[in-house]
């Protein structure tokens, strides 16, 4: 199976982010796609939330993440508002094996992209 479908949810992967602007370099994102869209052979793309060193603070739709999460260098933030879909061809994998992050910060991830949607997560069913 070639690299490209390896991505598994909660990983952190590096990517030029579509919506950056031009010349922008490389930035983490947190895959948050299922893994069994991740894996699939005729998927081709992925759902990914990029991470930024610029901390906002208190933004709902924001997650601090410590460097002993991630595994990256600096202190950041996962922006739910910014998901993006992200071709498996145009990830690149981090220099050391990507870290993965917990159940729960997925979670809270989660609960900020729903909140980027308009709803409040609680009364979702």
């Amino acid at each position: 199976m070639p690299e490209l479908l390896k991505a598994q949810r909660g990983e952190i992967w590096f990517v030029k982010v579509p919506s950056d602007p031009p010349g922008k370099n490389l930035r983490p994102v947190v895959i948050v796609s299922t893994d069994a869209r991740n894996r699939h052979e005729r998927a081709t793309t992925v759902l990914a939330v990029p991470l930024s060193t610029t901390l906002r603070g208190n933004v709902p739709t924001h997650i601090r993440l410590q460097p002993g999460e991630t595994g990256l260098k600096e202190t950041c933030e996962a922006q739910g508002e910014n998901i993006a879909t992200i071709r498996k061809e145009s990830l690149q994998r981090p220099k050391t094996p990507p870290r993965r992050l917990s159940e729960t910060k997925l979670q809270q991830i989660a609960r900020c992209i729903v909140r980027a949607l308009g709803f409040v997560p609680e009364q979702i069913r």
